[in-house]
């Protein structure tokens, strides 16, 4: 599985940012899907997964009822909608997937393919 995150960039604290993945190769619609994130000097962060079907998701608690995470399996694509965003939530963002058809998990080591990350800037 190749994975393209896409939809970084600059915004305002309070406003939104809606980021997207792209996926090719093997089947996209039996992989579960996450977002991470990495500040400067920090880990990488779980943020959120969705199961393969869509129809179980899982949040960190610092992104629930601010991000949601969804997926469009006929276009291959998985999607991070972020709102109410605050400076803190600066990082590089990636994607990524591994086979399972049970409930997604938040461990990174999970994780077997991963997307370039994409560069998110939130200013004050």
């Amino acid at each position: 599985v190749q994975l393209q995150a896409s939809g970084g960039g600059l915004v305002q604290a309070g406003g939104s940012l809606r980021l997207s993945c792209a996926a090719s190769g093997r089947t996209f619609s039996r992989y579960a899907m996450g977002w991470f994130r990495q500040a400067p000097g920090k880990e990488r962060e779980f943020l959120a997964a969705i199961s393969w079907s869509g129809g179980n998701t899982h949040y960190a608690g610092s992104v629930q009822g601010r991000f949601t995470i969804s997926r469009d399996n006929a276009k291959n694509t998985v999607f991070l909608q972020m709102n109410q965003m605050k400076p803190d939530d600066t990082a590089v963002y990636y994607c990524a997937a591994y086979f399972t058809e049970g409930v997604p998990t938040n461990r990174r080591e999970a994780y077997d393919y991963w997307g370039q990350g994409t560069q998110v800037t939130v200013s004050s």
